[in-house]
C-alpha cells in the first residue's frame, strides 16, 4: 500500500520534499500523488513549500 509506504518513509526520514520521495519510492508518481492526496485527506500530513519545493512531513 503506497500510502503506508510513504507513511513509514516520512516516520524514519523527516519531512522531504515531494520530488525526493517520487524518486526513493518504487511506485508510480501518478499512486504516489494519489496516496499523498489520500493522507492529506485523512489529516495525517502537512503540505508547505519550503525553498520552493513543495514538502511533506508527517503531522505530529
Amino acid at each position: 500500500m503506497t500510502a503506508g509506504s510513504i507513511w513509514h518513509y516520512l516516520a524514519a526520514n523527516g519531512a522531504t520534499s515531494v520530488a525526493k520521495l517520487v524518486k526513493e519510492l518504487p511506485e508510480e508518481e501518478k499512486v504516489i500523488q494519489r496516496s499523498i492526496g489520500w493522507l492529506a485527506q485523512e489529516d495525517k500530513i502537512t503540505l508547505s513549500i519550503i525553498d520552493r519545493a513543495e514538502t511533506i512531513a508527517l503531522k505530529e
